[in-house]
């Protein structure tokens, strides 16, 4: 697993916040490992939840039908990545 940047674990340690994650902790998500599918298995309701708390929290918008915004989506590295370019 690669190290977490100090800005991935905050996003990590939101993504536990928001999802109620009690399976695993921030440290253990890999920046690289994907976020849905086989890697931390999160689904279509987990990511309205992520985009609520980022929102909230960094004032940057998430929409759906934006490819960056889905492309964000794929690992902890892309989504903090997304947040930081787009942060108010």
């Amino acid at each position: 697993m690669a190290d977490q940047s100090p800005a991935q674990r905050e996003m990590a340690e939101l993504l536990v916040d928001a999802l109620n994650l009690e399976d695993i902790s921030a440290a253990e998500i890999d920046p690289q490992a994907a976020l849905f599918g086989d890697d931390l298995g999160l689904d279509s309701i987990d990511a309205l939840e992520i985009a609520l708390a980022i929102s909230q929290k960094y004032q940057v918008q998430m929409q759906a039908e934006d490819e960056n915004t889905r492309n964000a989506f794929a690992t902890l590295a892309s989504l903090t990545e997304f947040v930081e370019a787009n942060r108010a």
